[in-house]
């Protein structure tokens, strides 16, 4: 019998806790390269083992361009056809090729406080004979200071005349708003440069048998020569260092994401303990995922922010939808910000635009339909979580210049509506890009958004009576009981999903997975039990996958519109699993949870959630789990984005049930008893106290 000692489980990950797995780029081939960031400067490595591609330092930017292309021997490196081994970890992305006989490895950092980027580079000779190395690097610069909010899905950049200083080479645009500063370093941090191109830096080595050549690659920016030399100059002089710095600050970031009291965040989440490997796997997906999206800019006029998309599209921009589907992380890990960043959006017209960005705060884009459904969760979540009921009669400033309280918005939200209502009794949230732009069918009056408006107008009504607001919370109540059946009426008679009715007065079926995930989580107890048991048949049947899931039933009719994966047949974006998972829990089927939960697991093997994965029939998984879609056209989708948190609200609000009322109340319930009944949830603080969830009981510290 063995004595020896049981290691429990985990309960808060480390950097190599949450690596990736080693996936295999062929240059391009479908592959979505992981991003860096330190929560100031973001980048993204290329299809190569140096390259760095979309290094951008807001308000400094140099767009998606690509610097640092690896030469050997004179000759463009991937111009060999080789693959690439990458492989992914919070604080750094490490590669590996073998090219002609040499080994090379690199890892690649944003250094902790440093505008730029780092490469740690070592070359390896295999093929057990003396030989010369020549080693380059093919740069590029399109640095840029636009002086304007960045509006567009790619940063501004601009065409740059780059000069040679010394080993170094300089990038500035014409109007000398920026300044770029690259260079190779040998091992003790001095620049080398054999050759004589401007384009390509290059080092020549004598190497021994089976030896090894390391190198350092700095590539920083900023808006003067001065500020931009003086970053480089500080990374440079110890690249090693930086290496090892970046994997000290993420761990110490991540162990505060759940420490109360920590210097970090204005909140922590709860530690999840359990030896399920696939639940505590999705939850620190979700969690990290969160912070990975957090930005400390000193160019932000919000102050600290988080990002909802990186490392190539949509910085600086916030969006509201997906902001809201982290809420409950937000409320519980940085109250004091998720305040701020709402109280901002009730200052300017949220039927305008689909989120703002904060070099300037002001809004960008269209109107997204969700927003008045968004702005009431995230309201409803920090009220419940943080406590913070003194906002409800703070003053606010709409942006008509009315002076009005963050209560009376909230009431208004729910009855915004009004506005949209056609003659059936229901809201018409108009037309493709104000729903899900790539879903031509998914258009007027849908399940989800009026399933949504009865939840509002139920959650303005609690809020009403929280406030002592007697006769609005009645009004409300009797308006959401007026408009559920309405809504029911969109479902197919015998099928679990729903029509979209047009204006004129059609109806369209349209098997997509909002309706199935809105209307579960916020009306399920509603449904009669003969719908909720088809809608989950359905989910079963033509949206779940092993890994994954579908947004848009290939059986649909607008299946063949679009490959934009987010919201088609092909893919989900990241939200929809887990959102998906808590509606069929809140249906009443959490089996159909519970054994898709270490499919769901793989799939969080390439780094936070993309802003969609690929179905398995679509494209080949990655180590068993659904693929991060690329950014290319057609696809147009990030590596990353920032709904990750509707993972950690899957576990804590769908498995373990967790359920916060206004006044603070906690209770608990969920399926975690069929998955592991020991499992608990330490250190959930809500309202300022603390408490434990064990087995579905709910204890006070």
């Amino acid at each position: 019998m063995s004595t020896a000692a049981v290691t429990a489980p985990p309960t808060v990950p480390t950097v190599e806790d949450l690596a990736s797995d080693v996936i295999t780029d062929p240059f391009d081939d479908m592959i979505n390269p992981p991003g860096l960031t330190n929560h100031w400067a973001t980048a993204q490595v290329d299809h190569d083992v140096l390259a760095v591609r979309s290094l951008n330092v807001p308000p400094v930017s140099q767009g998606d361009s690509i610097s640092g292309q690896l030469y050997l021997g004179g000759r463009l490196a991937r111009s060999y056809g080789q693959p690439v081994e990458v492989r992914w970890r919070p604080d750094r992305v490490e590669r590996r090729t073998v090219v002609d006989g040499w080994e090379v490895r690199t890892t690649t950092v944003c250094p902790p406080g440093e505008p730029g980027v780092a490469v740690q580079v070592e070359v390896t000779d295999t093929t057990g004979t003396d030989r010369e190395l020549r080693v380059g690097a093919w740069l590029d610069s399109s640095v840029t200071c636009a002086g304007e909010p960045w509006l567009e899905g790619a940063p501004p950049q601009a065409k740059n005349a780059l000069v040679r200083q010394g080993a170094r080479r300089l990038g500035r645009p014409e109007d000398g708003s920026a300044v770029s500063v690259q260079g190779l370093l040998d091992a003790d941090g001095a620049g080398i440069d054999d050759g004589a191109s401007t384009r390509v830096v290059e080092a020549v080595r004598a190497v021994p048998a089976g030896g090894t050549v390391r190198l350092g690659y700095v590539h920083t920016v900023a808006r003067t020569e001065a500020e931009a030399l003086a970053a480089f100059d500080r990374v440079a002089a110890d690249v090693p260092g930086a290496v090892a710095a970046s994997q000290r600050t993420w761990d110490a970031e991540i162990e505060a994401l759940f420490t109360p009291g920590n210097a970090e965040f204005g909140g922590c989440l709860p530690r999840l303990v359990t030896t399920d490997d696939a639940l505590r796997r999705l939850y620190w997906w979700g969690a990290v995922g969160v912070l990975w999206f957090r930005r400390d800019n000193p160019a932000s006029v919000l102050g600290r922010t988080y990002d909802t998309l990186m490392p190539r599209y949509w910085q600086t921009t916030t969006f509201i939808w997906d902001y809201s589907l982290s809420s409950m992380v937000h409320a519980l890990l940085d109250p004091q910000v998720m305040r701020r960043q709402v109280e901002h959006w009730v200052g300017l017209d949220i039927e305008r635009h689909f989120g703002t960005e904060w070099l300037t705060g002001g809004p960008v884009g269209y109107w997204y339909s969700v927003n008045h459904y968004a702005m009431t969760r995230l309201v409803h979540d920090y009220l419940r979580l943080h406590g913070d009921h003194a906002l409800l009669d703070a003053p606010v400033t709409t942006p008509d210049g009315r002076t009005s309280t963050m209560g009376d918005e909230v009431r208004a939200w729910s009855t915004a509506w009004h506005r949209l209502r056609t003659s059936s009794g229901l809201a018409d949230y108009g037309d493709v890009d104000n729903l899900l732009e790539c879903v031509s069918s998914y258009v007027h009056e849908v399940a989800s958004l009026n399933a949504a408006n009865v939840w509002n107008l139920r959650t303005a009504a609690s809020i009403s009576e929280l406030q002592g607001r007697a006769e609005d919370a009645a009004r409300l109540r009797a308006e959401a009981a007026d408009l559920l059946p309405k809504v029911l009426d969109l479902a197919v008679p015998g099928e679990g999903f729903f029509h979209a009715r047009q204006p004129d007065g059609s109806l369209v079926e349209t098997r997509h997975c909002y309706d199935f995930a809105t209307v579960g989580t916020t009306i399920a107890d509603d449904v009669p039990a003969a719908q909720r048991d088809a809608m989950v048949e359905f989910f079963v049947r033509e949206l779940r996958t092993p890994s994954w899931m579908r947004a848009l039933s290939p059986h649909d009719d607008d299946a063949g519109w679009s490959l934009r994966a987010d919201h088609q047949w092909n893919g989900a974006y990241p939200a929809w699993p887990a959102d998906s998972a808590r509606a069929a829990i809140a249906l009443g089927h959490p089996e159909a949870v519970l054994e898709w939960l270490p499919g769901l697991a793989r799939t969080a093997n390439q780094g936070p959630p993309g802003q969609a994965h690929f179905v398995e029939e679509a494209i080949a998984p990655i180590g068993g789990g659904a693929r991060k879609t690329p950014p290319q056209l057609p696809y147009i989708i990030d590596w990353s984005c920032s709904s990750a948190g509707a993972w950690c609200e899957l576990v804590l609000a769908g498995v373990f049930g967790v359920d916060v009322a206004l006044d603070g109340t906690v209770t608990a319930g969920g399926c975690i008893g069929d998955l592991d009944p020991d499992a608990r949830l330490e250190g959930l603080v809500v309202q300022g106290r603390t408490y434990d969830v064990v087995a579905g009981e709910v204890r006070e510290r």
